[in-house]
């Protein structure tokens, strides 16, 4: 069990600064093309690529039959640490308060379609 628990800690750390770092890469790219705090690119490229990876692992896995103990370990882990939905309801919430109607409408289309398309995929 301790064993588990830090395989855990570990991946869902490496999740976390993977976060950090694409989330600030894709904002800096958007910033380099002149879209700068107008729409949560960060987010959506790690929630994006956090369900692509969902699915690949998903599958993966589920292929594996020795392998199901990793199953829990990378999904809850590393893309539990990896995505995050309370960014993404956060950053949707300020674009209400901005009233970027556009934006957020874009924002909930693209983080639940992609979301959804790529972990099918």
């Amino acid at each position: 069990m301790w064993q588990k628990l830090m395989w855990l800690a570990l991946t869902g750390a490496a999740g976390t600064l993977c976060r950090y770092g694409l989330s600030g890469w894709a904002n800096r790219l958007a910033a380099r093309f002149g879209n700068e705090g107008v729409f949560p690119w960060g987010t959506l490229a790690v929630n994006s690529l956090g369900c692509l990876l969902f699915g690949l692992v998903w599958g993966f896995v589920e292929s594996r039959l020795h392998m199901h103990e990793w199953r829990v370990i990378i999904l809850a882990g590393f893309l539990g640490a990896f995505t995050t939905f309370s960014t993404f309801a956060f950053e949707s919430g300020q674009l209400v308060e901005d009233g970027q109607w556009r934006m957020l409408l874009i924002n909930l289309a693209a983080q639940n379609i992609m979301g959804i398309a790529l972990a099918i995929l």
